[in-house]
């Protein structure tokens, strides 16, 4: 399941082509849940790419610099050692 939630979002539909309409300042939310597959690649030079998508084909896609990469391997570790969750 895939739930995006947009600020102040609005779109103009004109001769067949959506438009932006009102300030750029939006914000969103992305969660996924009941994900089936995870890849993980490099993108780029020096970044990482995770992809994760759902039973219904639904796709997210997040590029990480190493440091950030290695701060989620690392949090996971930690929640691995510390709790029951990852069992």
């Amino acid at each position: 399941m895939l739930s995006i939630d947009i600020e102040q979002f609005m779109l103009e539909l004109k001769d067949g082509a959506f438009k932006n309409v009102g300030p750029s300042n939006k914000q969103a939310t992305i969660k996924m849940y009941d994900v089936e597959g995870v890849d993980v690649r490099e993108y780029g030079d020096k970044r990482v790419k995770i992809a994760f998508e759902d039973e219904q084909g639904s796709e997210v896609e997040i590029a990480l610099f190493p440091e950030q990469a290695r701060a989620v391997a690392s949090g996971l570790e930690m929640l691995e050692s510390e709790s029951d969750v990852m069992d």
